[in-house]
């Protein structure tokens, strides 16, 4: 009887430790528009996060090396300090980096297609329970868009942040799984986001009258009634800098601004948060009293509680009633 309650135990303990294992998650960083500084933090706040929690292990899928410096936009003459000659000095240094980087970026186009059908095929994808868009931009060139769509829809997580919805564009599977898109931005500024479900997982460590200051996204291409909302804005989040006239005709819109929601897509979750531009958001000591923090170390901490909660939604470790179309 002795051993066979042994046995018993033991097989207990052999299934509990099976359900204990960590989940394993696939964060992607690459980028082919533009490239937020605060990737790194990003990543190394990520791998703390799983590693403290005991919730997930990370492994990634970092940028490849040589990505070519765009030289941005065309000069413009400056009347008072400009002489013909000068300006015309100046297009033509600008014709010829914008030749060289248009070349070179050929190159480093076939470089990361090659890199993300090594990286990135289902094959060696599959295992993974979910994966994190941190601040993607741009046509990833995954080897198979849709089959990766497919794997969401089948019951893995998926996790953006920040321009995760300024990634594939043209491609509107990617843009319906997450449930909107980034339109564009104007300054930096501090808000105080609505909470629209202060119960939820995610976001009830959320205090109420938190204020964050980041680059806040203008999103489009979104429908109240197909994500739960979590932040949100019921007014523009610039609409002390916008001009008057802008001003009345952006109140007598009255439109809505999403910051972060989440959603079921087929059995698989989804979770999105648009904050996350700044260092200091993500990491509570990055240049820790610094005139450069522009957020304290418990805002910063309170985005690492909704990050970490909203990831364990998405890998199904924790359950959120997440009714669809809460935002009033």
């Amino acid at each position: 009887m002795i051993h066979r309650l042994t046995l018993l135990l033991a097989a207990t303990l052999l299934l509990s430790s099976a359900y204990a294992e960590p989940k394993k998650l696939l964060v992607v960083t690459v980028t082919t528009g533009f490239r937020h500084s605060s990737i790194e933090t990003a990543e190394k706040v990520l791998a703390e996060l799983g590693a403290k929690s005991g919730a997930f292990t990370v492994d990634y899928v970092h940028q490849p090396e040589g990505q070519p410096k765009n030289p941005g936009k065309p000069p413009v003459r400056d009347e008072k300090k400009d002489t013909h000659e000068s300006f015309k000095a100046k297009q033509e240094a600008y014709s010829k980096a914008l030749a060289e980087f248009n070349e070179a970026n050929k190159v480093w186009g076939d470089k990361i297609k090659a890199y993300m059908t090594e990286n990135m095929a289902l094959e060696k994808i599959k295992g993974y329970d979910g994966f994190v868009f941190a601040n993607t931009t741009g046509d990833l060139l995954l080897p198979d868009r849709e089959g990766f769509i497919d794997l969401i829809k089948g019951g893995k997580a998926f996790i953006a942040m920040h321009s995760g919805s300024d990634t594939y564009h043209p491609f509107r599977g990617y843009i319906e799984m997450l449930g909107g898109e980034f339109e564009t931005h104007k300054s930096q500024v501090e808000i105080q986001p609505i909470i629209h479900d202060p119960a939820h997982i995610i976001t009830k460590s959320v205090p109420m009258g938190w204020k964050v200051f980041d680059e806040i996204y203008i999103i489009k291409t979104f429908d109240k009634a197909k994500v739960h909302g979590l932040l949100g804005l019921n007014s523009h989040p610039n609409l002390a800098q916008i001009p008057e006239e802008e001003k009345k005709k952006e109140e007598d819109m009255k439109r809505y601004f999403p910051v972060s929601w989440c959603k079921e897509f087929g059995i698989g979750r989804v979770y999105y948060n648009s904050l996350g531009h700044r260092e200091d958001v993500w990491d509570p000591t990055w240049k820790a009293d610094s005139k450069e923090r522009k957020n304290s170390p418990e805002i910063a901490e309170t985005y690492q509680e909704m990050i970490l909660a909203g990831i364990k939604w998405a890998l199904k470790l924790d359950e959120a009633v997440s009714t669809l179309g809460n935002i009033p």
